[in-house]
C-alpha cells in the first residue's frame, strides 16, 4: 500500500488565534502565521531571509482544541490544503489563499511541550476528553516541570490520578476496581 500524503505547512503563529463561528454554525479558528526562509551560501552557512506571512484556518471540534492549545509565538506543523478564494474589497476582486489545516500540533524541533499518555489500564483516550493535567495549553505546571529523569514518575502519577478519576465517578457511586497489573502471562 502506498504511503499517504498531504500538503503541510510549517511556521510561528504571528497573531493572537481567533475562534469564532462560520454562517453554518461551525467553529472556526484562525490565525495568521509566519514562515521563515533561508538561503544556503557556497560555505555550509545559511542567510535568514524575510518571512513571510499567510493565513490559517481550521474548523469543527478540531478548530475548538486548536484554539485552546495555541497562542502567539508557539510553532506548528499542520497538515492540510492550500484553499484560494476571491475577496472583494472596495469592488475590487483580490484573489486570496489560505491554508486550511485537518491537523496541527507544535513543532517538536523549536519547542518545547508536555505529551501526557495514558496507560493501557487507564482505557482508550477518548479525544473529547477535558481532563486538565500538565501540557494541555502548552504551559505545564510547576509542578510537573521537574528534571527529565522525573518524567516518567511524574506520567505514572498521573496515569493513578486519572484512573482514580475515572473510579469515583462510575455510575451509582460505587468504586470500580483499578485493573491489576500482572507480568505473568495466562494460557
Amino acid at each position: 500500500m502506498a504511503i499517504r500524503t498531504q500538503q503541510s505547512l510549517s511556521g510561528f503563529i504571528v497573531t493572537g488565534p481567533e475562534l469564532n463561528v462560520t454562517s453554518t454554525g461551525e467553529a472556526r479558528f484562525y490565525a495568521k502565521v509566519g514562515q521563515e526562509h533561508f538561503q544556503r551560501n557556497d560555505d555550509g552557512t545559511f542567510t535568514q531571509l524575510e518571512s513571510t506571512f499567510h493565513n490559517l484556518v481550521q474548523y469543527r471540534k478540531a478548530a475548538e482544541r486548536s484554539y485552546e492549545r495555541f497562542q502567539k509565538g508557539d510553532h506548528f506543523v499542520a497538515e492540510g490544503y492550500v484553499h484560494e478564494y476571491d475577496h472583494d474589497i472596495d469592488g475590487h476582486t483580490q484573489r486570496r489563499e489560505e491554508f486550511v489545516a485537518k491537523k496541527i500540533g507544535h513543532d517538536a524541533a523549536r519547542q518545547n511541550y508536555t505529551v501526557n499518555r495514558r496507560t493501557p489500564a487507564a482505557g482508550p483516550i477518548d479525544q473529547d476528553d477535558n481532563v486538565q493535567t500538565s501540557g494541555i495549553t502548552g504551559q505545564p505546571p510547576a509542578a510537573h516541570a521537574a528534571a527529565p529523569g522525573s518524567a516518567r514518575a511524574t506520567a505514572s502519577a498521573l496515569s493513578a490520578q486519572r484512573r482514580d478519576q475515572l473510579a469515583d465517578n462510575s455510575p451509582g457511586g460505587t468504586r470500580r476496581k483499578t485493573p491489576t497489573r500482572s507480568n505473568t502471562l495466562a494460557l
